[in-house]
């Protein structure tokens, strides 16, 4: 914070701006500066003018023949824009005050505390014995919207406020520093003081206070100059600017009488509101004691206007003449102080609580300024942390300087503009590069579109014929036969049979790949990799090391095969983990030999991966039914004459898929046509035990064209080549260095 050399208060009233400078001269108070800048226009004349920019042209006006910097900066605000409750708290320990104060700020105050800026003070009354007797607390708040808005004009020119407080406040301190003399007061609860009444009159409200010194009470009257103003302009017909002239010269106008007429229902409004505050205030405090007005501000210019307050009001008027305490010798001859000093006494007021002698010490700065004030007061500890680091910068700076001048540009700038010549042909060759890659890509692009033509006709063909190879086969198992499940019974057949094949197609296949689908991808890992999966329904697995691949990308299609198998005998590799072990480690690590029609029909071998497979899940899974059998196609059905039972992979009618009524032992009926084997023939049993695992397989398949993989084979095979040949390299002259000459 700048070294107080004095205080400037500044009231931004609705008529002009009032300031004034005061510093302390020994034991008294000394102005040395003010300044009164009257406004264009009134700023609630109603004829457009831009309040804020004129009350902006005004402080520019203050800044360009004031000096501000150095000096504490006090603010008022009108006191209709803020709220003023006093109450008496009772006898209690003075250290209980602040939280009695709260409480009674959250019951008195109509807003949240979160939204208003607010501040108190205790005042009058008595301490003994630590207690507080006689007490009365001042409770004054203001909304934080209306703080930072009155105070933005000054902010907006990069001035800093160390105090805002309410205009009747400020009348307050002034009349009980400058008019009262509470030092050599005592106050007395059962015989207070008498009372003053102070009319603060201003453009659009009339601040009334009422005060013995020891205890305030305000009121603001909406009643001010404006009003005479409206009132004239309604009877007379008159436009504002010229009803506001006539008002300030009444005596030279050509009627005077008709325009005091015209003004005397004002008159008579405001002395009854005067009349009526006095009266609840006697009312609220029946031990106080009215005697005298004191009127302020410039409205009491109006012709007339003392002699009619006089009279009606009852009170003696006091007549202002000066500020009594103040020392004013320095500015008393200047026209405009003289002329408008009944206008300085808000100012007057803000200057002695800025220097610390007022008796009202509230104070309506947002608390977030002063906390940056705060924080850059300890702006001077860092910047001289910053000092110490940069003298030490500077003696490092000097160890380095002397090679650094060794390459100074002097002597390397020669070669730097070589080497930016180099970089110019550089970028020029890669700019020509550039063009040329994207015209290779695009010819590139057309000819994998001619030729993917031909290519994309064989890939349904191509995936049904890995599909085909990736199927297991049960070893006892001739291809292409039907095996008696007496020689190979079903439990022991490792066929999985595919069902149904149904295939979607994604714009972007992320879309599937939800994170259902990946938790079935790191469960189908894991058990690839023989690590335990501890959820049975697959949905949550323990930790693993397992690293699921990037998930596919861009568009493609996912092929979904519904199938059963038998297996099921060997519970280490029965149910999903047989499909696990055979189709999903085939669609992970599998190879498929397919003839490459460019090469007359050469088999060339390729990964699953080449050929588009990847993500492969088992998407659905159902526990084994052990109670599943099979029929025995070549059982005799006693009980049905004409055929036997239902066949597996057999004839429609009979076992043997003849239509019953031939003579046939697999399926027919005996000559005595009861339909029972002869006596020599074996009996064969009706069905057979075959626990049914039924699954659904998911993969994707993103098609790579034949062109696109032998691509892609080729660069696999090079670098498979090329890690070959570093690899029998290493041999060699791992060889070599134990001696072993190379063969």
């Amino acid at each position: 914070m700048a070294t107080v050399n004095g205080v400037w208060g500044i009231d931004i009233g609705q008529c002009a701006l009032k300031a004034m400078r005061c510093v302390k001269d020994g034991d008294s108070i000394k102005v040395d500066a003010f300044d009164y800048i009257e406004y264009p226009k009134i700023l609630s004349q109603p004829d457009g003018a831009d309040p804020q920019e004129l009350i902006r042209e005004a402080i520019d006006q203050f800044l360009s023949r004031n000096e501000v910097k150095g000096y504490r900066l006090a603010m008022s605000v009108p006191g209709q824009a803020g709220l003023s409750r006093f109450f008496k708290p009772p006898p209690v320990d003075a250290k209980k005050i602040p939280d009695i104060v709260k409480y009674e700020a959250r019951q008195q105050i109509p807003f949240e505390l979160e939204d208003v800026i607010w501040d108190y003070q205790q005042m009058g009354g008595a301490e003994v014995d630590g207690i507080a007797l006689d007490a009365e607390v001042g409770l004054f708040a203001m909304k934080k919207d209306a703080v930072h808005r009155a105070i933005a004009p000054l902010q907006d020119v990069g001035l800093e406020l160390d105090i805002v407080q309410l205009a009747p406040l400020s009348i307050y301190n002034y009349v009980t520093y400058d008019r009262l003399d509470v030092e050599s007061m005592v106050f007395d609860p059962d015989n207070p003081p008498t009372s003053m009444v102070v009319l603060s009159m201003g453009t659009e409200t009339t601040d009334l206070v009422i005060t013995n010194g020891f205890r305030v009470w305000q009121r603001s009257i909406p009643i001010g100059g404006n009003q005479f103003t409206k009132q004239l302009t309604k009877d007379l017909k008159l436009t504002f600017a010229k009803a506001e002239h006539l008002k300030r010269n009444a005596r030279q106008a050509e009627d005077p009488k008709a325009i005091f007429q015209s003004m005397r229902p004002v008159f008579n409004d405001l002395v009854t509101e005067i009349q009526r505050s006095v009266n609840f205030f006697q009312s609220v405090d029946r031990k106080a004691k009215v005697e005298g007005v004191l009127i302020l501000g410039n409205t009491i210019k109006l012709p007339g206007l003392r002699q009619y307050l006089s009279k009606n009001l009852g009170y003696e008027v006091i007549e202002f003449g000066e500020f009594r305490k103040l020392d004013a010798s320095s500015v008393a001859s200047t026209p405009a102080f003289k002329e408008n000093l009944q206008g300085f006494a808000v100012a007057y007021g803000l200057c002695l609580q800025g220097m610390g002698v007022a008796t009202l010490r509230t104070n309506l700065i947002p608390r977030e300024l002063l906390v940056e004030r705060l924080i850059r007061a300890k702006k001077p500890w860092a910047v001289g942390t910053l000092a110490a680091l940069m003298l030490a910068f500077t003696f490092n700076f000097f160890f380095y300087y002397n090679a650094w001048s060794k390459v100074h540009e002097s002597r390397w700038g020669i070669a730097k503009e070589k080497i930016k010549d180099v970089k110019t042909k550089s970028d020029g060759h890669l700019e020509v590069d550039a063009g040329r890659m994207k015209k290779m890509a695009l010819l590139q692009g057309i000819g994998r579109e001619v030729v993917g033509n031909t290519d994309r006709r064989i890939l349904c063909l191509e995936l049904i014929t890995a599909l085909n190879l990736g199927l297991p086969l049960t070893p006892e198992i001739e291809a292409g036969t039907i095996p008696d499940p007496e020689d190979v019974p079903f439990t022991t057949r490792q066929e999985l049979f595919i069902d149904q094949i149904e295939s979607q197609f994604f714009e972007d296949i992320t879309t599937w790949c939800t994170d259902e689908v990946k938790t079935r991808r790191t469960v189908a890992l894991r058990i690839l990799n023989g690590e335990p999966v501890e959820s049975e329904d697959n949905d949550q697995v323990t930790d693993s090391t397992v690293t699921v691949e990037v998930e596919p990308k861009d568009a493609g299609w996912v092929i979904e095969f519904k199938g059963h198998h038998f297996f099921n005998e060997d519970p280490s590799h029965s149910g999903e983990k047989h499909v696990y072990e055979t189709l999903i480690q085939f669609f992970e690590n599998g190879k498929v030999s397919l003839p490459n029609p460019y090469d007359g029909g050469k088999l060339v071998e390729y990964t699953t991966k080449e050929l588009g497979l990847s993500f492969a899940i088992i998407a659905q899974g159902s526990t084994i039914d052990m109670s599943h059998r099979v029929p025995n196609p070549n059982a005799v059905n006693t009980n049905t004459m004409g055929g036997g039972a239902a066949g597996f992979g057999f004839g429609e009618t009979g076992a043997g898929g003849g239509d019953g009524e031939e003579e046939d032992p697999s399926g027919g009926v005996d000559e005595s046509g009861s339909g029972a084997p002869p006596a020599n023939e074996k009996v064969e049993v009706e069905d057979y035990a075959a626990p049914r695992y039924d699954f659904l397989v998911q993969v994707v398949w993103q098609e790579k064209p034949l062109s696109v993989r032998l691509d892609v084979l080729n660069e696999r095979l090079k670098k498979e080549a090329e890690a070959a040949a570093k690899k029998a390299a290493e041999e060699e002259a791992a060889d070599g260095d134990n001696g072993n000459p190379a063969n």
